[in-house]
């Protein structure tokens, strides 16, 4: 491993997928994901978990009132804003009077470190912007805040005058800032431009050292961990790289880096083994697909075809990776495989608290099943209830409590009372067994999944009188192989709630109906096993 000369206990992890890292072209995140995904990262070990701008947008505002209905366990969250505006006055600004209604116990405020940017975008002086900084800064300190300051523009404004970037992290330091963040917020600066910005940084500030850097140069990796050996102390990034333009830092590559390559511990062994499952559950609640490509966890990160590769792997494993996959929560693999065996299978149920226990000889099958599956479009991954219930379903004396034994979806468009409009409309009947009884029930929805939900719904709450707490929280879908046209296979993703637990399935066909209905099937039934009296 390279020494660095980083003390490894002083280097904290800062993601900001939750509101720089939707800066991405085509991303959207639900409260609800926002939620899932900032759980993940307290429990994979980091520290800061930036939530968004509370002051932007009514999302950020309600993602921040559910948190405190359930705090983090071990992360700080973060309330991001800005410094005050020119001329104004600090304990009345609407940014800074949004981060501190937020209630977090940190705050992040971003400030410009350029003197051509305070100029030509603030359109005010050099010596207010450090007033406005100083201001902001002092007004979160005095009201209990631990407050970072993201130094804008940065290495831009350092490489042009350097001796005002680094006065504007002397303001911050000076009203209390516990770290300055040096951001390279254009994405172009050079390794050597960003290890130069941090050493001077260091020398100058008596706090920690962050640095928040862009991939605009295809940089952003190599420069965050750069900046880590010329002395940084906080590393701000993003789940698989999300960010806008080009995206931010990958935070997923960073820890792998820091732990495997640099030695520093930054999480436990058993976090850095679960990587890749967190990258792949991101991308899942984003609806993306997962990038096979990606360093350390994509599926072919440490994939080998036919050939002087494959033969060596079978004789010596690891002959062609340059760490173990393991250790991230990947495997060497010849096949397409998304789950690499029965210990992967056996350490997800425990995982998920299942309380199942399977023989080497069960979980085998289970895994040839799930890789079965996901060749035809399943994806596992974020979907933990439909997993489990694969499980169940494989193992002998299993009972489903409900089955579907027919249904006919009927669709019309008709007209409207506005002139000249249509609208679709859906009439589902079904025919639901349970037990020995059999229900047919019909109902209306504005789709024909909208319908099937609502008619199977009626027939099972004559048996499951609670499941009407039971709702439909978002839904996805994502086609498995666009070059298939109007045929194609499509993936269902449904995340579902009872007002107390979240739970995800998923179904997947050429029919987007019949994906559905495997989702939503699969919904039901995990409530009912798990919390519906079965």
């Amino acid at each position: 491993m390279t020494s660095s000369s980083a003390d490894p206990a002083r280097v904290h992890l800062y993601d900001t997928t939750l509101r720089d890292g939707l800066g991405m072209e085509g991303l959207s995140l639900s409260v609800e994901d926002k939620i899932a995904i900032a759980r993940r990262l307290d429990d994979i070990g980091v520290e800061y978990i930036e939530g968004g701008y509370p002051g932007s947008n009514p999302k950020d505002a309600e993602f921040f009132d559910r948190m405190r209905e359930t705090p983090l366990r071990h992360a700080k969250l973060v309330a991001f804003g800005s410094t005050r505006r020119a001329g104004g006055d600090a304990a009345t600004d609407p940014a800074l009077t949004a981060v501190l209604a937020a209630g977090t116990p940190a705050v992040t405020l971003v400030g410009k470190a350029s003197a051509a940017q305070v100029r030509d975008v603030l359109e005010t002086t050099e010596e207010e912007n450090l007033a406005m900084i100083t201001d902001s800064v002092r007004l979160l300190v005095e009201q209990g805040r631990e407050v970072i300051f993201d130094a804008e523009h940065f290495f831009d404004g350092f490489a042009a005058d350097p001796q005002y970037s680094l006065a504007t992290l002397r303001a911050a330091a000076g009203a209390g800032a516990s770290a300055v963040a040096l951001c390279d917020t254009n994405g172009g600066s050079m390794p050597e431009d960003v290890v130069r910005g941090v050493q001077e940084a260091a020398r100058v500030v008596d706090r920690d050292i962050g640095i928040h850097v862009h991939n605009d140069a295809d940089l952003a990796v190599a420069n965050t961990l750069l900046a880590v050996q010329a002395g940084a102390t906080q590393v701000q990034a993003c789940l698989n790289g999300w960010g806008e333009r080009c995206g931010n830092a990958n935070i997923i590559s960073v820890i792998a880096n820091l732990q495997l390559k640099l030695g520093i511990d930054v999480v436990t062994d058993e976090q850095l083994e679960r990587l890749t499952e967190l990258s792949h559950f991101a991308s899942e609640l984003a609806n993306l697909a997962p990038n096979p490509q990606q360093p350390y966890v994509g599926a072919s990160a440490f994939a080998h075809k036919a050939g002087l590769h494959v033969a060596a792997i079978t004789k010596s494993a690891g002959s062609y990776t340059h760490v173990d996959p393991a250790a991230v929560g990947n495997t060497e693999r010849v096949l397409v495989s998304e789950l690499s065996g029965r210990r992967n299978i056996v350490a997800k149920l425990d995982e998920q608290d299942a309380g199942l226990s399977l023989s080497d000889a069960e979980a085998s099958a289970l895994a040839d099943d799930v890789k079965d599956r996901e060749a035809r479009g399943f994806q596992y991954e974020s979907a933990e209830a439909s997993f489990e219930l694969l499980a169940r379903r494989s193992l002998d004396g299993y009972v489903a409590p409900f089955g579907l034994e027919d249904f006919l979806i009927v669709e019309r468009r008709r007209p409207t009372e506005v002139e000249d409009e249509t609208e679709m409309q859906a009439e589902a009947m079904v025919k639901v067994r349970v037990g020995e009884t059999l229900s047919q029930t019909a109902a209306d929805g504005n789709g024909p999944v909208s319908a099937l939900d609502a008619a199977v719904r009626r027939a099972l709450l004559e048996s499951f009188p609670d499941l009407d707490r039971v709702h439909l929280v978002d839904y996805k879908v994502r086609i498995i192989n666009p070059d298939g046209g109007a045929d194609a296979a499509v993936r269902v993703l449904i995340e579902s709630s009872d007002g107390v637990h979240l739970w995800r399935t998923v179904g997947a066909s050429t029919d987007v109906v019949e994906a559905s209905w495997l989702a939503l099937q699969d919904a039901y039934e995990y409530w009912i096993m798990r919390w519906g009296g079965i």
